[in-house]
């Protein structure tokens, strides 16, 4: 489809549409009920859940890919998106451009990884999960693509991935913010040619598939930049930063850097409830955005947002119709779920998706500023492809006492073996549990009314915390799931 420039005066923003509604008895394959969809779609090769895995053309294929979405119609070539990629704060990232796109008044898919309770996280229109009917009609259509690919069958993130597309798609988005799995080169979400892209900050994750070096994982993740599109990046190591500019050259396409290219200053200050939040201001020949709140607390949130400024401002630069207060209004009242997110009261626990040693020392840095305890408790879980020993070192900058427990996946780190390298590393006091419900009768059991308890390191972990407390916001002498 020819893409063209949506213009709309500021005073009459386009009216969100009708979602499509899916006819499930009309589908004409062996899937008809969500359960049959979500038994397929499990059945297939999940890297995601796996303890080792390639990162090659073998295990990560563009031309599956494709061939998948030519039998679905192309509808990745229907949509005018926006590709955020980085190790740290894509999601995030991802969350607020898209945020200040619904408040500009269009119609906006998000589409983010991993989720933490139900797989239709990963879709939305306009903050509505996907229908289960169309998860339905979309896979049943995809089980018959599958079985003519049976020589070359698709990965479970493959058909999430097509999901989306095909659901954005049917229903006329006006855009699509699709953030990266892993890497940029090869994930499956490079088969589309964006509007903008944009690259969170880069640190130390998936090193056995992305490389050990901060330039050979800059390089993968500028795998997604493309000839004539504009990239905007977040504050980088050199490092990172030459091998992203090296890229950006060598495709063709412009680079802008914030805090570099694009101005913006940030400031720390009390609100009007006295809590305390970032400011920004960032001004460019195209846009001016003053004082915005920053939805989110922590100086990486604000670097997130600058970057989510800078889209925005790339998008108005080409001629997309973005009014700046309208796309600042759709940040009020923005909630990231699993970042920094209370879950319970008393006592008091909070959650959070940290699960690198970059994003581990942002969360205790942000807890520190922003939270007020006299002590904390952290129960921690990751997998054992991560850099344990940053994300240890960064545990240390904040955490009183930690917890290591298992993270519900075949990929989760032995616990008995974090506490004994972190006891060996920091001696710091530690301990283990051998399930999340354990560590938190733990924790609740060591902790007083001033303190904190922090679960992180791993989505599974936290998304399996949030179920436990759906409904209540104190928690019982008992936890059970």
């Amino acid at each position: 489809m020819a893409k063209t420039k949506v213009v709309r005066t500021k005073s009459s923003p386009p009216k969100s549409r009708r979602i499509r509604v899916y006819e499930t008895k009309n589908s004409n394959g062996s899937i008809r009920t969500y359960d049959d969809a979500l038994r397929f779609l499990f059945s297939v090769t999940d890297y995601e859940r796996m303890s080792q895995t390639s990162y090659s053309r073998a295990s990560f294929n563009l031309s599956r890919m494709n061939r998948i979405l030519a039998e679905l119609g192309n509808p990745h070539k229907e949509l005018r998106c926006v590709h955020i990629a980085g190790t740290k704060g894509k999601g995030s990232t991802a969350g607020m451009v898209a945020a200040m796109l619904r408040g500009a008044g269009y119609k906006v898919g998000l589409y983010v990884s991993p989720h933490l309770m139900d797989i239709r996280e990963r879709i939305t229109i306009n903050e509505e999960l996907i229908p289960q009917a169309a998860m339905v009609s979309i896979l049943s259509s995809l089980s018959r693509i599958v079985k003519r690919l049976s020589k070359d069958s698709p990965t479970f993130f493959e058909l999430v991935t097509a999901t989306a597309f095909k659901y954005f798609a049917d229903n006329k988005v006006d855009y699509a913010v699709i953030e990266v799995g892993l890497g940029g080169r090869l994930d499956s979400t490079n088969v589309i040619k964006p509007e903008i892209c944009a690259i969170t900050s880069i640190g130390y994750d998936h090193v056995a598939q992305l490389g050990n070096t901060l330039s050979s994982i800059a390089s993968e993740k500028a795998g997604i930049f493309k000839p004539g599109v504009l990239a905007i990046a977040a504050p980088q190591e050199v490092e990172a930063l030459t091998a992203l500019r090296q890229a950006a050259e060598k495709v063709g396409c412009t680079l802008r850097v914030v805090g570099q290219d694009i101005d913006y200053n940030c400031r720390f200050e009390a609100g009007p409830d006295g809590s305390p939040i970032n400011r920004i201001c960032m001004n460019t020949p195209f846009s001016k955005f003053e004082h915005v709140n920053v939805p989110a607390p922590g100086e990486h949130q604000a670097i997130n947002c600058a970057v989510a400024l800078g889209v925005i401002d790339g998008l108005r630069q080409a001629g997309h119709n973005i009014p700046e207060d309208l796309a600042v209004a759709g940040l009020t009242g923005l909630r990231l779920p699993g970042t920094m997110e209370m879950i319970c009261d008393d006592p008091r626990i909070i959650i959070d998706k940290a699960h690198n040693g970059l994003s581990i020392q942002a969360l205790m840095k942000a807890l520190g500023q922003h939270i007020s305890y006299d002590s904390m408790v952290v129960i921690f879980a990751c997998c054992r492809d991560k850099d344990i020993s940053r994300m240890l070192s960064a545990l240390a900058l904040g955490a009183d006492k930690v917890i290591f427990t298992y993270n519900d996946s075949p990929r989760s780190a032995d616990p008995y073996e974090m506490s004994e390298q972190y006891i060996e590393m920091t001696g710091k006091m530690a301990q283990v549990a051998d399930s999340l419900d354990e560590a938190i009768r733990i924790a609740g059991s060591a902790i007083t009314r001033g303190d904190l308890i922090c679960i992180t390191g791993s989505c599974y972990i936290i998304g399996r915390a949030k179920k436990m407390f759906i409904g209540r916001r104190k928690m019982s002498s008992h936890v059970h799931v």
